[in-house]
């Protein structure tokens, strides 16, 4: 669904019991490597139900016309649009409880110092500072070579990984050097290929 500055439409976050698709929240930063944000959606959405959360700054390179259709897209200010009193829903806490496993990518460098930090300033970083980490989350990191193999980078790595987050790690930018967010089908494989190996080592449990 295209993102037109209001509220999304009604649409409720009721769990399940019965057998259905993963659950994927994906989500954008402010990097350019968001360009390919529509298509990550694309991707993920061929295989499980999905919602995506944009940043204010990942608009200027998301293309919102490439979201697909069954997508539902939030931006910052649904945060706020959606709740007038208290004990009215939090957008933040219903995504967190919706979602089986979160996906951040692109990553920006900012936005890992927030998370790294525990700073919660937007709807995106709320939802992981309020995240179950009994749930996985992938992040995907977009910068530069320089900001990629900075020393606070190699400090915020190391702080979420603390926390269980699970890198997908920069790919090569050339002779620029590493940065560049991995590719979607990459992102895709290896968050089904997790999954996968959970429900074997799961139903290999149960039969023991």
């Amino acid at each position: 669904m295209a993102y037109t500055g209001g509220v999304p439409r009604n649409d409720p976050m009721q769990v399940s019991t019965a057998p259905r698709k993963p659950r994927i929240l994906l989500a954008a930063c402010g990097s350019v490597a968001a360009i390919k944000f529509g298509h990550l959606c694309s991707c993920f959405s061929d295989w499980a139900d999905v919602k995506a959360v944009v940043t204010q700054t990942s608009l200027t390179f998301v293309d919102l016309a490439s979201i697909p259709k069954n997508v539902m897209l939030y931006a910052d200010e649904h945060e706020w649009s959606a709740w007038s009193k208290i004990g009215d829903s939090v957008l933040h806490i219903e995504l967190r409880r919706w979602a089986d496993i979160m996906v951040i990518a692109p990553l920006s460098a900012n936005t890992l110092a927030k998370i790294a930090g525990g700073l919660c300033d937007n709807l995106l970083t709320s939802i992981v500072r309020a995240w179950d980490y009994e749930k996985p989350i992938f992040v995907a990191p977009s910068m530069n070579s320089y900001m990629w193999r900075n020393s606070f980078t190699e400090k915020h790595i190391m702080a979420i990984d603390e926390f269980g987050i699970n890198l997908i790690p920069p790919a090569s930018h050339g002779e620029s050097g590493t940065g560049a967010m991995a590719e979607p089908s990459f992102i895709l494989s290896t968050v089904r290929m997790f999954l996968e190996s959970r429900r074997k080592a799961s139903t290999s449990s149960s039969r023991t």
